[in-house]
């Protein structure tokens, strides 16, 4: 019998100048990929750098985590963009990441969109195409994060890139598989007993409750989130990676078997 494996992806690299976010030295050795903020909704050139560096001693895979042009809202507002706008964005950020990584000695192993343009993607390939087009002129062999039977997956599995499903082991879901929104009470989930049960259903059962009670059926999954700016972040990451392993689960980047 084949063992299950599963990734833990979390977003990091979300400082900027002088501006403290996360904990990402204290979260890296309990992940196993990192999607790194590009400089369009978090992140800069020298946290780019120093987040690589971080991931490369922690035999962490690095992703790059584009989002919208959007430092105010960090990239959690809505922007209408064109799909050229959207795919350039993409490419742009992409790309910056692409170059840190090859100067570390690492390969770039997946995108990821952020905040609102990754819920805008998942509902819409209007928004999705652009940006599977800049991960696919980037570098083909790229990875594309996306929530099961979303837009952004359908969209990335036509134009031939590999993609890992993703779901949310802090997160709360609606009845449609949809993310409840960060606005309404709930949304986030902080205790991290609970957080960790989720998850070893979503990885073993492949189902998850919504908010409404309905049993979500998951098909596939990859990779589990946690978010680095969550409270109580690091011992969340450390105890779903030690339960999943418990629970016969084999933890490790997507690469090794997406």
């Amino acid at each position: 019998m084949l063992k299950i494996k599963i990734d833990i992806n979390c977003d990091l690299g979300e400082s900027y100048g002088a501006f403290k976010v996360g904990n990402d030295a204290e979260i890296m050795p309990h992940i196993t990929s990192a999607n790194i903020a590009c400089g369009y909704h978090a992140g800069d050139p020298t946290i780019m750098a120093k987040t690589i560096g971080l991931a490369k001693k922690n035999e962490v895979a690095v992703g790059a985590h584009p989002g919208f042009p959007d430092l105010l809202g960090f990239g959690r507002r809505e922007m209408q963009l064109t799909s050229e706008e959207i795919r350039d964005y993409t490419v742009y950020q992409v790309s910056g990441l692409h170059g840190f990584a090859k100067a570390a000695g690492l390969v770039l192993q997946h995108v990821k969109p952020h905040g609102a343009l990754y819920n805008m993607a998942v509902k819409d390939e209007r928004i999705a195409k652009p940006i599977v087009e800049a991960a696919r002129r980037v570098d083909e062999n790229l990875i594309v994060i996306a929530s099961p039977k979303s837009a952004l997956a359908r969209v990335a599995i036509k134009a031939g890139l590999r993609v890992a499903c993703e779901v949310f082991a802090d997160r709360a879901y609606n009845s449609d598989g949809g993310l409840v929104p960060r606005t309404q009470p709930n949304s986030v989930i902080h205790e991290p007993q609970k957080v960790v049960r989720r998850a070893v259903r979503m990885v073993l059962e492949r189902t998850v409750p919504a908010a409404d009670g309905k049993v979500l059926d998951l098909s596939d999954v990859h990779t589990i989130c946690v978010h680095g700016d969550t409270i109580n972040a690091v011992k969340l990451a450390a105890s779903l990676k030690k339960a999943l392993v418990k629970a016969g689960v084999e933890v490790k980047p997507l690469a090794s078997f997406v």
